[in-house]
């Protein structure tokens, strides 16, 4: 039995069949939906962790066919152990590895555990991150989340201009899922720099999402709150 499938066979032994009928669920596998035919097993994320450190040396072909299954956490088991594998050896390998086939991170839960720590780690010491605004104006919904959500490891560090630049260009994004993701980052921007992000907020007011507007003062107090979404600030 090759390593591959005895990885597998672990995570199909932690199948949980009425947890992955929620799971279908509230990941939207419906036809028409951003998620649909995601297959899943129902395995906690915790679990898939474990097995992820279990694998840890998977051959980089073998963690390939894995991220390009049907199965849902065969796909995260897999970006899991891409992230161990660059946190512990900073090999720029895992970086390229991971854009190139950026396709198959397609759900927002694939792109939110991998794309910071992965992508956004990577340019934490570069200047160029031309890459982040190719990926905002792709016509791939994953790309996009993936553009945003790897500033997180940015805004961590006190590098907080690329994540309003690319919440810029995102804000004319229709989907839901941009709008939260961009919401989200905006709001941790908020965390360090108050007057930067209200700053944003009143400079694009009129182009915000109100998604994206209340998830980026889901912090302030309910007054504030009340006062921003109608464009008192």
């Amino acid at each position: 039995m090759s390593i591959l499938t005895k990885l597998k066979s672990e995570l199909k032994s932690n199948a949980n069949p009425e947890k992955a009928k929620v799971l279908q669920g509230f990941f939207k596998t419906g036809k028409g939906q951003y998620g649909e035919g995601d297959i899943f097993l129902g395995i906690t994320v915790p679990k898939q962790r474990k097995i992820a450190k279990e694998f840890y040396d998977l051959k980089l072909n073998d963690v390939l066919q894995l991220l390009k299954s049907p199965i849902h956490e065969e796909r995260l088991t897999s970006l899991l152990i891409l992230v161990d594998r660059y946190e512990k050896t900073n090999d720029h390998r895992f970086v390229k590895f991971y854009l190139k086939n950026a396709k198959y991170v397609n759900n927002w839960d694939l792109v939110d555990l991998s794309a910071p720590k992965i992508l956004g780690s990577y340019l934490l010491n570069l200047k160029n991150r031309k890459i982040l605004y190719t990926l905002a104006r792709s016509n791939n919904l994953w790309e996009k989340r993936i553009s945003i959500i790897s500033t997180f490891a940015l805004i961590r560090d006190n590098q907080l201009d690329d994540t309003l630049k690319i919440s810029k260009i995102l804000l004319n994004d229709t989907h839901d899922l941009t709008h939260k993701a961009v919401g989200w980052m905006l709001r941790e921007v908020g965390k360090r720099d108050e007057k930067l992000l209200i700053k944003f907020l009143k400079e694009n007011y009129d182009d915000l999402p109100r998604t994206t507007l209340r998830y980026a003062i889901e912090k302030f107090d309910e007054k504030r709150r009340k006062g921003m979404l109608k464009g008192r600030f």
